[in-house]
């Protein structure tokens, strides 16, 4: 290679494969379709489709240089970033992939070649490891590559591959790097040091499918599936001890040793986190540039507790500043030449991890407040509770190593065998969540796949067809071909009815099984079906129309949103029925009622323009040139479905439309509300639902009217009239039971005992009950008042009031008494006002006031 920095790398990888037939396919997302993985964790995610047969692989080669993020789940290296020389959460994975094409011997091959060859690395000082089983590769290593015996070594679990606790697996063949003798002990990869043996290309050999009750079926077609990591090869090829010393590396570190005053290298303590912050700022960004947003959920949380582990470093660095933001500008001018969507969603990675950096620094408080009182109440010697230490790190985001580095300070340790009790419950529960994620066994419906391939959706063109039955049971019916569309993207199944010969059933939905199987539920309405009989398809023509117009909706309120509130808006779910549609997006507050109305605007005016809606299938590459959008959580091939939704909103979207906008009808939103943190919700409704919304709402108007006594023109008017002179009449009726309430006073005078007046008033509200206390206090013989009362609104009031030279407190009279009437209020040592919810315990209330007042 010319020059050995990243950019270098990734093009004499991909440069060398595509020269060997490899197709080139961009780096896949972080956020992954398989439900089993919180991120994408290796290269060959984006490809398990291919791998398991669900789907068929569009090239039988490819190449990629993989986004990868392993910070959550079975996958985490998130402890060990900053404390070793190479793991990271955030890297980039170099991987060629086989879909049944070639095996073994081209892949060890190739491998050898481009890390000798292209990469000139010394063959003395590689060694190559293989499965405890694989016999085969063994000999290909020796025997075709040309590796000499005695530096071929034999691993046990450290050689089979899983990608998770099911899914693709097999036996892989690793390639280590030798970094010499002052990294540690020899004798390779087996049995060296981990420091001086690294590895730098893992070659898996693709053979089986591991199954959720732990047996393994064989794959369709044996495959192979690599894995280099750029970040480690680029240090060996660099000659440096660790990747914290490569190229992109060291300018990012640069930059946080001018943020935080501290130079890189100084200081072992610092080095961690400043390398902490350098690997977290690259994965906070990438997260939230590929549509992860920080929250107390799944990936969310991952990414939460990423960026705040990063500013705790910051915080340990002594930065009391926000610095996260100016660490993305870093990481977009650095990779943002490889990585074009860092420059495109710049400003808004650069809010979110804003917005977020602010309010951890403020909850990083909190928890340093919640600490130093628990360490108050302990003396030197002492333990802290498990439990305590666990709530500051799970509620607050405090790490434990901060909890025991204070700690420490102070003479105190930390329970951890009480911290780690909670946290398993924790993780157990989380795991007991999970669960039921991995998908059925698809039975039958496999070889029927097999045997026929995909059933043909025609449903786009005709609303019937004449079809086979390929499939029957008591639930469910497949056919060759169908009008029926299966649930997919959002958008819910259609309903209709299928009819034989031999008899009728009602299709109550339409579901995916396995690759494109259009699987229809069904209700016996009389008769059989049978396989191999030919059938009349029919769909429900009506509700498929309001599905469609709720569903092209939904991409002309994606547009308008991005246009009021900004690009970073991002679809981040979506449901699409016949009655309302439903979509989610990536935003950080709520919106206005201006925005809501401007974002109403803008749809129902490009509706009312009627432009011409265009659905094609194009090359996924020809798509993005046209700069269509993807939307969230659907899988696309090679092949996509685009949606020109009139002249501004092109995405990609495999369901079914309307032909013109103009055929939407009108666009109404009826809510939103957020439904986690930086993610919001809007619901619509299209066609004739506003317009039935419209007629509910004017008889609601009308009714009023009638009720107030006006014409509907002046309702507005009538209600705030009538809402004045109920306010008048409540007014009145108040002043006129507080002067009632007051005309006791000289009652209650007249029964004090001892200057002492204690009373349960009838028919007073709060103030009123405060007034009256205050009269009867100011009278010449009184020392103290107690007043009770249940007001009209509910619940229960106590007012104590003491003369200046009583020598009581007003507080001290009515605590007792306010914990029994379920309640409190600010203690005044001259005048207690408390409220409670119990009123029933009223007296008993009083009584203790009584006796706290003679005591005193």
């Amino acid at each position: 290679m010319a020059s050995h920095t990243a950019n270098g790398l990734r093009r004499a990888f991909v440069d060398f494969f595509v020269e060997r037939g490899h197709h080139l396919e961009p780096s896949g997302s972080l956020i992954p379709h398989d439900p089993t993985l919180l991120f994408t964790v290796a290269g060959m995610v984006p490809f398990k489709p291919y791998f398991v047969g669900e789907q068929p692989a569009p090239w039988q080669r490819a190449v990629t240089v993989q986004k990868c993020v392993r910070a959550g789940g079975k996958h985490n290296d998130l402890d060990e970033v900053g404390r070793t020389s190479r793991h990271l959460t955030f890297f980039e994975m170099m991987g060629n992939f086989s879909f049944g094409d070639y095996f073994k011997s081209e892949a060890c091959a190739y491998a050898w070649e481009f890390v000798t060859g292209t990469l000139g690395l010394d063959p003395e000082r590689l060694w190559v490891t293989v499965h405890t089983s694989d016999d085969e590769a063994e000999a290909i290593w020796r025997d075709e590559v040309g590796v000499p015996a005695e530096r071929i070594q034999r691993l046990d679990k450290d050689n089979y591959w899983r990608m998770a606790d099911t899914g693709p697996c097999g036996p892989c063949s690793e390639i280590f790097w030798d970094k010499g003798p002052e990294f540690g002990d020899g004798g390779g990869p087996a049995h060296g040091d981990e420091e001086r043996f690294i590895e730098i290309w893992n070659l898996v050999f693709m053979q089986f499918d591991q199954q959720e009750d732990g047996s393994m079926t064989p794959l369709p077609a044996p495959s192979i599936d690599t894995g280099a990591g750029l970040e480690r090869i680029l240090s060996v090829l660099d000659g440096v001890e660790s990747v914290w010393e490569t190229d992109e590396f060291v300018r990012l570190l640069a930059r946080i040793g001018e943020l935080t005053g501290v130079e890189p290298g100084s200081d072992d303590r610092t080095d961690v986190s400043q390398r902490i912050l350098a690997d977290h700022a690259r994965s906070s960004t990438f997260l939230i540039s590929d549509g992860v947003f920080p929250s107390n959920e799944d990936r969310g949380y991952v990414l939460r507790r990423i960026i705040r582990r990063a500013v705790r470093h910051a915080w340990l660095l002594g930065v009391e500043d926000q610095i996260m933001s100016d660490l993305v500008d870093s990481v977009v001018s650095i990779m943002g030449d490889d990585y074009p969507e860092l420059i495109r969603n710049h400003d808004f990675v650069r809010d979110v991890l804003d917005r977020e950096e602010r309010r951890f620094r403020e909850t990083l408080r909190t928890g340093l407040a919640i600490l130093d009182e628990s360490l108050g109440r302990l003396d030197e010697g002492a333990v802290l509770d498990g439990d305590v230490a666990f709530k500051l790190h799970d509620t607050y985001g405090f790490p434990l190593e901060l909890t025991e580095e204070i700690t420490a300070e102070r003479g105190v340790s930390v329970d951890l065998d009480g911290f780690r009790t909670a946290m398993a419950e924790q993780q157990d529960r989380a795991r007991s969540a999970r669960r039921g994620a991995a998908s059925a066994s698809a039975g039958d419906l496999s070889a029927v796949l097999e045997a026929h391939g995909r059933t043909g959706f025609v449903g786009r063109e005709h609303d019937e067809a004449e079809a086979e039955v390929l499939f029957v049971d008591d639930e469910m019916v497949v056919l060759d071909r169908t009008p029926f569309y299966a649930e997919s993207g959002g958008q819910v199944g259609d309903t209709g009815s299928i009819t034989s010969d031999t008899g009728r059933v009602r299709v109550v939905d339409t579901t995916l099984a396995l690759d494109g199987l259009h699987c229809h539920r069904i209700e016996v309405v009389d008769g059989t079906i049978e396989v191999g009989q030919q059938v009349r398809a029919v769909i429900d023509g009506d509700r498929r129309s309001s599905i469609m117009r709720n569903h092209t909706g939904t991409h002309i309120l994606h547009w308008a949103l991005r246009q009021v509130l900004g690009e970073h808006v991002k679809q981040q779910g979506s449901w699409v029925g016949p009655d309302r549609l439903r979509f989610d997006f990536s935003h950080f507050e709520a919106m206005t009622a201006e925005q809501t109305a401007a974002v109403e605007d803008l749809a129902n005016a490009e509706i009312l323009a009627n432009p011409a809606c265009r659905h094609f299938e194009t090359t996924r590459e020809e798509a993005e040139a046209l700069g269509a959008i993807a939307f969230f959580g659907d899988k696309y091939g090679e092949k996509v479905m685009v949606l020109e939704a009139g002249p501004r909103s092109v995405e990609l979207c495999g369901g079914t439309h309307v032909s013109a906008l103009g055929d939407i009808g009108p666009l109404k939103i009826v809510a939103e509300g957020s439904i986690g943190s930086n993610i919001r919700r809007l619901e619509a409704v299209t066609g004739v639902a506003p317009i039935e919304r419209l007629r509910e709402a004017e008889a609601a108007l009308a009714a009023a009217a009638e009720l107030v006594g006006v014409p509907v023109d002046d309702v507005l008017e009538g209600i705030q009239k009538r809402l004045a002179e109920s306010k008048a009449l409540r007014s009145d009726l108040v002043a006129a039971r507080r002067q009632v309430a007051l005309g006791q006073a000289d009652d209650l005078v007249a029964a004090a005992e001892e200057g002492l007046v204690v009373a349960l008033v009838e028919g007073i509200d709060r103030d009123g009950l405060r007034d009256l206390a205050l009269t009867i206090r100011d009278r010449d013989t009184i020392r103290a008042v107690v007043l009770g009362a249940a007001p009209d609104g509910g619940g229960a009031a106590l007012v104590a009031a003491v003369s200046p030279d009583s020598g009581l407190d007003a507080g001290e009279l009515v605590a007792e008494a306010a914990k029994t009437i379920g309640g409190g209020g600010r203690s005044n040592p001259d005048l207690t006002v408390v409220g409670g919810r119990s009123p029933e315990n009223l007296a008993e209330a009083l009584e203790q006031a009584r006796a706290a007042a003679l005591a005193g």
